[in-house]
């Protein structure tokens, strides 16, 4: 047995027996927060093994209890699981070290320890489980793993509006649960497995009627999952009312369960790509309708999940574009998007503290009030927005290169809503940010714009203003996400490359197929 494959379970095992310590703890708060920084520390070691591990010797697989799949659960570790699994650590931890210090200054009342960090690790649980799932039910378990849990972290605090955000969340899910599992029944209908390495060589024999319809139910459950235009009705409203380490990761990592499950399934099971004429469609629309509803809205935490929802469409476009350079930059961008969408919700919690409120209308003289968050956010904003040498415009530049070399009028019009997706999500960071920190303070009252006569604020916002002091521990967190982000930017070339070779074999899966089955398929 290699170090690899002792190392595959223990990315779930570990989260979760950390999830059943910190549970049994009670309220002991030192050490349930040990626990849990222990826990999601040694997976991001774990993580950084394996990833050095698959590249250098090829996929790790796990046949759960001994059972050879098909017949038993496998568990399977390539380069893009690799990297979805360092990535995911990272930021589940640094987001616990915010909520960590959030807890230490409110004396844990917005995140209760004894609630949020058993659930919090049973969804970090979820999250790498989905990420090394060799067989679709087991992506399922998943799937529901994080459903239970980031219902409990939605609605902490049992506020009116955290209810509500939870009510239309978990309906939301329990469709998009039910879509998937009538999916995985019909495949298992029609193929006689679930094991993703075997139904890649059963489903292209197939009738192209039935593939068709296996694909378009499977993009249909994650689509929800990813939040794709038009079921990403549900995000706006659910995330921005959560506290804000809980948004920051819902933001960051959610969503791209959802991505990574489309592009796993679309690129091993339906090879030759059938479904890009309408992945491009909605590709989009989703950066488009997206982007316009950020432009819309008074409220920052509204705006930023809006914008989630736009560049969710340059994943979708480097899905359908399908080629090796738009898989390596979907790759790519999907690191981008994590790690920058996860920094810049952690610097709306800040911007909530110090200013009481993420209004547009109320805030103002943050850049005097707080420097280093508006450094945070600024930073965050630009990379966000696409504006070179940034990994935002690294990762745009590789999808519009592989649009271009498609060179259909339908990619050509992708790019082009690209690009205007891309300058309005500047425009709309910088118009926030230039209202929230560089308008003087005395301006907010009685204060009228332009800027505002036509923006939504937050349907939930009573208008109250309470301050809330920010700990280091909060701050050096926000920091230390954003010079990951940077990180991204210096070491681009490298990241790219892995990415390269992670694309390659997800187009070409032969290696993970002979790794999961290695005498060949049953």
């Amino acid at each position: 047995m290699s170090v690899a494959t002792i190392l595959v379970p223990l990315v779930v095992a570990i989260p979760l027996l950390g999830s059943a310590i910190t549970l049994a703890l009670g309220r002991r708060t030192v050490t349930q927060i040990a626990v849990g920084v222990a826990s999601l520390t040694t997976v991001a070691l774990i993580s950084a093994t394996l990833l050095v591990l698959v590249d250098q010797q090829g996929p790790a697989v796990v046949h759960v209890g001994g059972w050879q799949a098909p017949w038993g659960i496998v568990l399977v570790v390539d380069r893009l699981s690799a990297l979805m699994l360092l990535v995911s650590a990272v930021i589940l931890l640094g987001v616990l070290l915010f909520a960590v210090g959030q807890g230490i200054i409110d004396g844990d009342s917005d995140t209760p320890v004894s609630i949020f960090h058993p659930t919090y690790l049973v969804l970090s649980a979820g999250l790498f489980n989905a990420f090394i799932a060799g067989d679709l039910f087991n992506l399922y378990v998943g799937f529901e793993m994080l459903l239970s849990a980031s219902y409990v972290l939605l609605t902490l605090g049992g506020t009116g509006a955290r209810i509500r955000a939870g009510v239309t969340y978990i309906v939301v899910s329990l469709v998009s649960s039910i879509l998937f599992l009538s999916s995985i029944a019909l495949i298992y209908g029609a193929t006689g497995t679930v094991t993703l390495a075997l139904l890649a060589e059963r489903i292209p024999a197939l009738p192209g009627d039935v593939q068709g319809i296996l694909g378009l139910m499977l993009l249909l459950a994650f689509s929800v999952k990813a939040a794709v235009f038009p079921l990403s009705f549900w995000l706006p409203d659910s995330y921005p009312t959560a506290p804000a380490p809980v948004t920051a990761v819902f933001a960051g990592l959610l969503t791209k369960v959802g991505v990574y499950a489309i592009l796993r399934t679309q690129t091993l099971l339906f090879p030759g790509n059938p479904f890009q004429v309408p992945l491009l469609v909605v590709a989009a629309l989703t950066m488009l309708i997206g982007i316009l509803g950020a432009l819309a809205q008074a409220d920052i935490k509204r705006m930023l999940s809006f914008t989630l929802v736009s560049h969710i469409g340059y994943l979708i476009f480097g899905i359908a574009i399908g080629t090796p350079l738009a898989l390596a930059a979907t790759i790519f961008y999907v690191v981008h998007h994590i790690t920058v969408q996860t920094t810049l919700f952690l610097s709306a919690g800040l911007i909530e503290r110090v200013g009481g409120t993420t209004s547009l209308a109320r805030l103002g003289g943050m850049l005097k009030a707080a420097p280093v968050v508006a450094t945070l956010f600024f930073i965050g904003a630009l990379n966000l927005g696409g504006i070179p040498p940034f990994s935002g415009f690294l990762g745009k530049f590789a999808l519009f290169q592989a649009g271009a070399q498609l060179g259909t009028p339908l990619a050509w019009a992708v790019i082009g809503a690209g690009a205007a997706t891309s300058l309005l999500t500047l425009y709309a960071l910088a118009r926030a940010w230039n209202m929230a920190f560089w308008r003087p303070r005395r301006e907010i009252e009685n204060y009228d714009s332009p800027m505002l006569d036509r923006l939504t604020d937050d349907p939930h916002d009573d208008g109250t203003v309470v301050t809330k002091t920010v700990s280091p521990l909060m701050v050096g967190a926000s920091a230390g996400l954003l010079v990951l982000t940077i990180g991204l930017t210096v070491f681009a070339g490298p990241v790219f490359d892995f990415a390269a070779r992670a694309a390659a074999d997800i187009e070409a899966p032969s290696d993970y197929i002979e790794a999961v089955f290695p005498g060949g398929t049953p």
